[in-house]
């Protein structure tokens, strides 16, 4: 799977701006601040609806404008497809596949997968629980666009049941509460018991590509390890039928708790996955290389699940790594340089040559700003680049700017 072109109109510092990309790696070398992150986030906004850096779009709206569109040209071996994605900030945002009339944003989904790392995914480690959750939603979602409906339900209930508890409290709790809590207990334990399901499935399918990406990359004897933890007080059944009772029987064994509290204290939203190397957590006490190492193995073994979950030529998911390799060793950058390089299309930016393995370098691109981006070589990457010319990767419009870029 790969894009061979991709536009921005009004995206974060793009007024209109159209990139070339090429199979194999793709590199873009340029100082912090020029844009450079900004494709790679929207490629993968692209597959997922989501950036990596912001929980909202504002952000990815061009200052003073009120829509950004996204155009790739995308490539699953001999099928193309081309998609656009309307962000409208405050609005409903909406897609066309193949310049058809606008759909729902969440039709999009599945048709183009990728796969992003960036120094962010260090909260994958450090940070809270929902950071870890969303890692196994998102890639649920991407195997199973349909889940990103049911993960929108189960928020959409677990909001109203959390409104609906703050009422009781304020309010006192009468026969028509009880009665309305019910119905929401049934609508939570089926949306929840889905994504629960779906959850436990991806750690299943993760771990085994995990623990082989982590020796890859540290050359480490010690295991990788992961263990979802449900808030459920015993362990979670596998089958959704089983886990829709469970979830149903300790919503009202919590009933009274969560009356007092005015919040729901079963489901989903509650759970975390500890992440150890053997039997020691990675949170708090793993070193700086053995923190990123995990990370980055977590990235490396969701590409691998997407693969084994689509084996067929040309469907390999994009890999790109946002400013990576600067916090990586020697080691280690060969390492990932030889595990990234299998991909069949790889997006990887970098404000340091140095930093990238020359491995990588056969496509180069030199980010000066939103306004000039052009092709280097690997020997001219400690040089200043040329002037725009037929062979760069960017063909902005003349109404460009840079005084936004990030």
């Amino acid at each position: 799977m790969r894009l061979s072109q991709l536009t921005l109109n009004n995206y974060r510092s793009y007024a209109e701006s159209q990139f070339e990309l090429h199979p194999g790696p793709n590199v873009l070398l340029g100082l912090n601040g020029v844009g450079k992150t900004n494709i790679a986030e929207a490629v993968g906004y692209l597959s997922t609806l989501g950036s990596h850096r912001v929980t909202y779009d504002q952000p990815l709206v061009r200052h003073g404008e009120s829509q950004a569109i996204i155009r790739a040209h995308a490539h699953r071996g001999t099928q193309e497809a081309f998609l656009e994605v309307e962000i409208n900030p405050g609005r409903s945002n909406r897609a066309r596949i193949n310049r058809g009339n606008p759909v729902r944003a969440t039709d999009i989904l599945g048709i183009l997968r990728t796969v992003l790392f960036a120094p962010e995914d260090l909260e994958l480690i450090k940070g809270s629980p929902g950071v870890r959750r969303r890692l196994f939603d998102d890639l649920a979602v991407q195997l199973r666009p349909a889940l990103a409906r049911v993960r929108q339900d189960y928020e959409k209930v677990l909001k109203q049941r959390n409104a609906l508890l703050k009422s009781i409290r304020h309010e006192g709790f009468t026969e028509t509460h009880e009665s309305t809590l019910t119905v929401w207990d049934h609508q939570l334990s089926e949306a929840g018991s889905r994504l629960l399901r779906a959850r436990l499935e991806m750690v299943a399918a993760l771990r085994p590509h995990v623990e082989k990406a982590y020796q890859q990359l540290s050359g480490s004897v010690r295991t990788a390890r992961m263990v979802y933890e449900s808030s459920f007080e015993q362990q979670p059944p596998t089958g959704q039928k089983e886990l829709a009772e469970l979830m149903l029987t300790q919503l009202q064994a919590a009933r009274k708790q969560e009356r007092e509290r005015a919040i729901t204290l079963v489901g989903p939203h509650r759970d975390d996955i500890l992440f150890s190397l053997d039997d020691v957590p990675v949170k708090g006490y793993a070193s700086h290389g053995e923190t990123w190492s995990y990370a980055l193995s977590l990235r490396l073994g969701a590409y691998r699940v997407m693969v084994d979950d689509d084996p067929n030529e040309g469907a390999q998911p994009i890999l790109i790594l946002d400013d990576v390799f600067a916090e990586l060793d020697a080691r280690r950058r060969r390492r990932l340089a030889e595990l990234a390089g299998e991909a069949e299309q790889l997006i990887v930016t970098a404000a340091v040559d140095d930093d990238v393995p020359e491995s990588l370098l056969a496509n180069a691109w030199r980010v000066e700003s939103v306004e000039q981006i052009s092709r280097v070589s690997p020997l001219e990457s400690d040089v200043d680049s040329p002037a725009p010319s037929a062979d760069s990767l960017s063909t902005p419009s003349p109404t460009s700017q840079d005084d936004d870029a990030s």
